[in-house]
């Protein structure tokens, strides 16, 4: 059994925490703020309650993993139930109160065929089934070697080999597939809400399009929030110890290899140690990761809104300059509404006056408001949940996890291999838990 400190309560320490419990280890979280979850939460006022970061969820297989290998099986703490249409992405094409609609399903080839045929003309659903086709033998390549276990040149695909060298991005994949800008746009959204130049993503990033329309989206009815509750009562029932209000200092070091933690309150001892934050936290781990830069949030906007609303689906993306992206699956008293809206971009106004220009008029009836900038957000999560930055394919490999250079330390999070997302952040997880293995 080893001493394991897990540096960060957000979804990627609060899994790392459970996985390593269960597997026998004698597991500390430490946490700065007073509440676990980090960005899975939510924001509450005068009765509305919002999700403070993802409303739903790709892959629930991760998340079902998660809680059958750390005890018990996820149907039996939470409900997650399919999200239909994902989304809703919306064109305004030179006139907002008649915009172009896709409702976007998931889970389903053909729905997805006939959609864009209904959306953008005859033709269209053909085209775009064939792009997210060809990121099949992707999918599986990266599955098996680089999401599932932990990266291994020597052992393995030439194909999954290739995939991470290579100097294709998503920008020219994009180009090169289709002809209508709007099919680009519907590709491109997760990436563009993430802060990423397209010109500097690798192109088979491309293949979550296919994760959407093999697997579809998913979400827990009430909020994501109660994943970071069912998590908490996880390390509880696994007696991990948790230390709120708890920042980490920097790694102690000995011989080149960790032996604990440093804190305000001293230093908790450690056999491992599991990094679920920004490594540029921990000066030790500074140095690894000083060629990386972190995605910047978009600007957030949480809304209670009274009276009669647009029937709307769980999310409308409005396409432009600046993009907007509204959630309407909040919380609300009686006769309101909770929305949120985030936005990306040049956003010269208001982004409640922004979205009443898209077409959405809503502004006089907002009663509560919550504004949260960028910088409010990394300050209050002690970082990005949007994780590193795509600068070019190098970023895969500047990247730390689940390995880092430092001996006994390991790498969890958004900020860690495979990336930023709820199903990438548990894949973090369990590739950490994977390497340390069980007691």
């Amino acid at each position: 059994m080893a001493r394991v400190v897990v540096v960060g309560g957000g979804y990627g320490g609060l899994a790392s925490a459970a996985r390593l419990a269960k597997l026998g280890h004698e597991v500390t979280l430490l946490e700065s703020s007073d509440r676990l979850g980090g960005a899975v939460g939510y924001v509450e006022q005068d009765g509305f309650r919002w999700d403070s970061g993802p409303t739903s969820t790709l892959l629930p297989a991760v998340m079902r993993d998660l809680f059958r290998k750390s005890g018990r099986a996820l149907e039996k703490e939470v409900e997650l139930v399919p999200v239909e249409p994902m989304r809703q992405h919306r064109f305004p094409d030179d006139d907002p109160e008649n915009p172009i609609v896709l409702d976007l399903p998931g889970g389903s080839r053909g729905a997805q065929i006939a959609a864009f045929d209904e959306a953008f003309g005859a033709g269209q659903g053909k085209r775009w089934a064939a792009y997210v086709e060809n990121f099949a033998d992707d999918w599986e390549a990266l599955r098996q070697d680089w999401l599932e276990r932990p990266y291994s040149p020597q052992h393995a695909s030439k194909h999954t080999q290739d995939l991470l060298a290579t100097r294709l991005t998503l920008d020219k994949l994009l180009r090169k597939s289709f002809k209508d800008e709007r099919l680009r746009a519907v590709a491109a959204y997760q990436m563009q809400l993430e802060g990423h130049d397209l010109r500097n993503v690798p192109a088979w990033m491309g293949l979550w399009s296919y994760v959407e329309q093999r697997f579809g989206s998913w979400t827990v009815p009430g909020g994501m929030g109660s994943i970071a509750d069912a998590l908490a009562s996880r390390l509880e029932t696994r007696g991990v110890t948790v230390l709120l209000s708890t920042s980490a200092l920097d790694l102690e070091l000995s011989g080149g290899r960790v032996v604990g933690v440093r804190t305000e309150q001293g230093i908790v001892d450690a056999d491992r140690v599991v990094c679920a934050i920004d490594p540029r936290r921990l000066p030790a781990l500074n140095p690894a990761v000083e060629r990386t830069m972190p995605a910047i949030p978009p600007v957030v906007c949480h809304i209670g809104v009274v009276g009669p609303v647009p029937e709307l689906p769980g999310e409308v993306v409005l396409h432009g300059d600046p993009m907007l992206v509204l959630r309407t699956t909040g919380t609300a008293p009686a006769g309101a509404h909770s929305w949120t809206i985030l936005g990306r971009g040049r956003l010269a106004e208001d982004i409640v006056t922004a979205l009443q220009r898209s077409g959405i008029r809503v502004r006089e009836q907002v009663e509560v408001r919550v504004d949260r900038s960028p910088r409010e957000l990394v300050q209050e999560w002690g970082g990005s949940p949007y994780g590193v930055l795509w600068q070019g394919r190098n970023t895969v490999s500047r990247r730390l996890g689940p390995r880092t250079p430092i001996e006994n330390v390991f790498m969890a999070g958004a900020h860690a291999t495979p990336g930023a997302g709820l199903p990438s952040v548990g894949l973090s997880a369990a590739l950490v838990a994977q390497v340390i293995g069980p007691a």
